[in-house]
């Protein structure tokens, strides 16, 4: 490179890292590169689904109203980049929102491990919550409509702490006996630790099998991906993410955003893991929202390219 900056040399670095990893997720099929086959023997799973919740979960959060055509192109833009699943929007009670009719292909319902987290989430108990749960997945079922199952502090609680295993398990069986599909085992507060992860999900396992089983992981502790990667590890295949790693709960006092799916899939592309998600667009896709809400990505691998 004769006497190029240092500085020149580091980006075009990050630019062949980052190219490199984008050639991983568009290999043909069938056509096995050294990461994947190290990924096969460690018995990592070959396909992973990504389910984004970016639009639901990651805007719901931001103190101003993001405006509706605003929120369209991001959904546009999300759907170009080969994500399967894109969770667009979340309904409120009635008597707070008038319901519309929206069309809904697949709904969920956000129960919670923890009594105190259900109360303010969802203004009622966890016994309550599965009575309501109930009536809506027997509704969804009566149009065909698929119910995804939500369980919101599996490894914590911002009031009570600590939650047991056995605690996940009891509410996370209880939705899947209901007739949820799947059912997405979120670390709300991100406090959760491979081995806090690994435990909560023995736990499950022996209950529901990991076929049927997601995982939804904040990083407000960094812990996110690593977290991941162990649950990959025991059988899972379904992550939820968000886009530059948007969102965050306000009754969980100092969690941060959900892991930012341009890291997830960097990750991924990495082990040799096949997503179908094109991670060029979906960081085109992260810095569009970025701009339109006038935040900075919490996305590692975003941060490094775009600024590269």
């Amino acid at each position: 490179m004769g006497n190029m900056p240092s500085a020149v040399k580091h980006c075009l670095s990050n630019q062949q890292l980052l190219w490199e990893h984008l050639w991983i997720a568009d290999s043909v099929a069938g056509e096995l590169d050294p990461a994947q086959e190290s990924s096969q023997l460690s018995g990592l799973p070959e396909y992973v689904k990504i389910v984004e919740v970016g639009p639901r979960d990651g805007l719901q959060n931001e103190k101003v109203i993001v405006p509706t055509d605003v929120k369209i192109e991001f959904i546009n833009q999300l759907s170009q980049t080969g994500l399967s699943v894109i969770e667009v929007t979340s309904f409120v009670p009635s008597k707070w929102v008038p319901q519309v009719a929206a069309g809904a292909t697949e709904v969920s319902v956000f129960g919670a491990a923890s009594e105190s987290f259900s109360k303010k989430n969802i203004n009622c108990s966890i016994e309550e919550s599965m009575e309501k749960f109930e009536e809506v997945i027997k509704s969804a079922r009566h149009m065909n409509i698929p119910v995804r199952g939500y369980v919101s502090c599996v490894l914590g609680c911002p009031y009570e702490g600590s939650i047991t295993p056995q605690k996940v398990t009891e509410v996370s069986k209880r939705l899947y006996g209901m007739g949820c599909y799947e059912i997405s085992l979120g670390d709300t507060t991100g406090v959760g630790t491979p081995g806090s992860m690994k435990r909560m999900l023995e736990s499950v396992i022996k209950e529901i099998p990991p076929s049927a089983l997601a995982v939804h992981c904040h990083d407000t502790y960094g812990q996110a991906l690593a977290n991941i990667l162990t649950a990959l590890q025991m059988g899972i295949n379904v992550v939820d993410s968000a886009v530059s790693g948007l969102g965050g709960c306000p009754y969980a006092k100092g969690a941060s955003g959900n892991v930012a799916t341009e890291d997830l899939v960097y990750m991924l592309n990495g082990l040799g893991l096949n997503t179908g998600v094109n991670l060029y667009k979906v960081m085109e896709a992260g810095n569009f929202i970025c701009k339109a809400v006038n935040k900075t990505t919490n996305s590692k691998v975003a941060q490094a390219s775009f600024n590269a």
